[in-house]
């Protein structure tokens, strides 16, 4: 039985600040590793014959040798020993037979300390209902999911992860998850949401826990009727189509924002004589997040 070690290193023609020449998608298969820390490659084959290691990086070039690969590379059986783990060996190493590739696997080192994770991701859900819309912050990363439960926390391979459905109108990423918490129940139990993100051969992996209650941000109400009474405006307002029901259970709170004929200017009151009014809701159960406001609505007599 024999095996080759046949280490090819790509040249770099173009050091991209954005990221385009990096990766744009997770890779099927990938191991994380510590920047300086040596980590362990296997080719996932039951192939028995002599076969070949290779790397390549994302960029092209003219192929080189590596001539001192013997300090950076080691090969135990089916195992390949990458040791001080750093840019230059960063990327896809596969092995092959002949010209079948048995197997591949990218080698990216774990993200330094960057932006605070809040920072970049929010999430929200427009109700108690089983799902919940995530937004990720434009930023240099090309490829990010999200996963919930202990499973991807921990890295398990079982982990379902949830890739975006989209660019964000603000060019980041956005997500819709879906969660098992009943909507009559009392929350108990805290959500475990982790993201992976990829900037080059960067991977940036964070966990954040919070209650369902937390990220709770209905949309906007529908102003449906002003009425003029004899000494006030009776305004009619109805919740957000998407708000869970029934609406006698999940009751919202309504603060209505209008504008004086006379000055414009905006109060917490509300005489009978106005020009101008929004509304915005909450859930006052949990004190949650304000929705947006409803767009100026104009108050005729």
């Amino acid at each position: 039985m024999m095996y080759t070690l046949s280490l090819w290193i790509f040249g770099l023609l173009l050091i991209d600040p954005t990221g385009v020449l990096g990766l744009h998608h997770f890779p099927e298969n990938y191991v994380m590793a510590k920047r300086g820390n040596s980590v362990t490659l296997t080719c996932n084959t039951n192939f028995d014959g002599p076969f070949t290691w290779k790397f390549a990086a994302n960029t092209v070039d003219e192929a080189e040798e590596i001539e001192d690969f013997n300090t950076i590379y080691k090969q135990v059986g089916k195992n390949l020993i990458v040791s001080d783990v750093d840019s230059p060996a960063l990327g896809e190493y596969s092995c092959w037979s002949g010209e079948e590739r048995l197997s591949s696997t990218f080698l990216l080192v774990e993200a330094e300390e960057g932006n605070n994770f809040d920072s970049l991701m929010k999430c929200w859900a427009k109700s108690y209902d089983c799902t919940f819309s995530c937004n990720w912050a434009k930023g240099l990363y090309t490829a990010v999911r999200l996963g919930l439960g202990d499973d991807c926390s921990e890295g398990r391979k079982s982990c379902h992860w949830v890739n975006s459905s989209g660019q964000h109108l603000n060019g980041g990423f956005q997500f819709e998850l879906s969660h098992s918490l009943s909507p009559y129940a009392e929350e108990t139990n805290m959500l475990v949401l982790t993201a992976e993100a990829i900037i080059n051969h960067n991977i940036l992996r964070r966990t954040k826990r919070f209650y369902l209650r937390d990220i709770i941000q209905p949309e906007s109400p529908q102003i449906v009727n002003c009425q003029e009474m004899e000494q006030e405006l009776n305004v009619t307002i109805d919740p957000p189509s998407t708000w869970s029901s029934p609406h006698s259970f999940f009751s919202l709170e309504h603060e209505i924002q209008y504008k004086l004929k006379d000055d414009g200017s905006p109060s917490v009151l509300i005489p009978k004589k106005i020009s101008m009014l929004r509304v915005r809701s909450r859930d006052p159960l949990v004190l949650s997040n304000w929705s947006q406001w409803t767009p100026w609505k104009n108050v005729t007599y």
